[in-house]
């Protein structure tokens, strides 16, 4: 199945700045695919080149199998987004402005239709209020039905939790796997909420100072007989020996910003660290990885 966005070679530049380097993902139809990094990762920069806000400098964009370049104007009538905060008429009600967003998408709504919209965001008692009057969390979720008013069959969100309180936050989780489970949806969603991309996302994207690092599946990532587990001892250097010349050697990985790590099953751990005092090394810590947060961070860091 050809995939619903499909990104080769992907760079940008601002200057001297390279804020995103040959970076290459798919998305499949109906996923959630969560897209993380750090501030300043280059994750807003590839949503804006996605929605041809900016043009790469490098590499290749096909979204619904089409090349974005030739067919901007089918791919975008398909496409539904919200990017940073939710650009809104403050004057107008929610109505009213579900009924604009609706007809300069080209579609004819119904009073039904904007209804059921803001019913599916929590917004139908809020229906008449102007958006002034609105809450941040309240705009975050109106701007998320003006997305959805033509039925688009990719929908793009920037952190889209912004504003929003701990209920809100847990609505916003619910209506996104909704929208990709029951409704077929495929949503690219940007967060810096680990914990909410973990409940969620069918597949992730990490990117760290504009590459990628990781892609994979929740599963593929924190699966329990390949969780990565950090050791750190007084001497970290004579460990990597010990461990290099022990039946340990087959799971000790590539040591990122000089830490040890090793790659194992779970229930391995205390038989390592009983091993590990056995050949004297003092252990300062040893844990699993075992969260998305732990992960992101251990392959984020400077």
């Amino acid at each position: 199945m050809t995939p619903v966005v499909r990104v080769s070679g992907l760079s940008k530049s601002f200057g001297d700045l390279r804020a995103v380097s040959n970076l290459s993902f798919s998305v499949g139809q109906g996923q959630v695919y969560g897209f993380l990094g750090q501030n300043g990762a280059g994750k807003s920069t590839t949503i804006r080149m996605l929605m041809t806000l900016i043009e790469p400098s490098e590499g290749e964009i096909e979204i619904f199998g089409m090349n974005l370049r030739k067919h901007r104007k089918e791919i975008l009538r398909q496409t539904g987004a919200v990017i940073e905060r939710p650009d809104l008429y403050k004057y107008l009600t929610a109505k009213e402005n579900l009924r604009l967003f609706a007809r300069l998408s080209g579609v004819k709504p119904s009073e039904k239709m904007i209804m059921d919209q803001l019913d599916l965001v929590g917004l139908t008692a809020r229906a008449n209020s102007r958006v002034k009057t609105y809450s941040q969390g309240m705009k975050q979720r109106l701007g998320l039905a003006c997305a959805l008013v033509h039925d688009p069959g990719l929908i793009i969100l920037d952190e889209p939790s912004n504003g929003l309180d701990p209920q809100g936050i847990a609505d916003m989780r619910r209506l996104i796997i909704h929208l990709s489970r029951d409704r077929g949806k495929t949503l690219l969603v940007s967060s810096h909420l680990l914990s909410e991309m973990e409940m969620m996302a069918d597949q992730l994207l990490i990117i760290h100072k504009g590459k990628k690092v990781v892609e994979g599946s929740m599963d593929e990532l924190l699966h329990p007989e390949a969780t990565l587990t950090e050791l750190v001892t007084t001497d970290n250097k004579h460990t990597a020996d010990l461990l290099e010349q022990s039946e340990w050697a087959v799971f000790l990985k590539e040591s990122l910003n000089g830490m040890l790590r090793l790659s194992m099953h779970k229930d391995k751990i205390p038989a390592l660290n009983r091993w590990l005092v056995e050949m004297g090394a003092e252990v300062k810590s040893l844990r699993p990885l075992d969260s998305l947060e732990d992960y992101f961070l251990s392959i984020t860091k400077e």
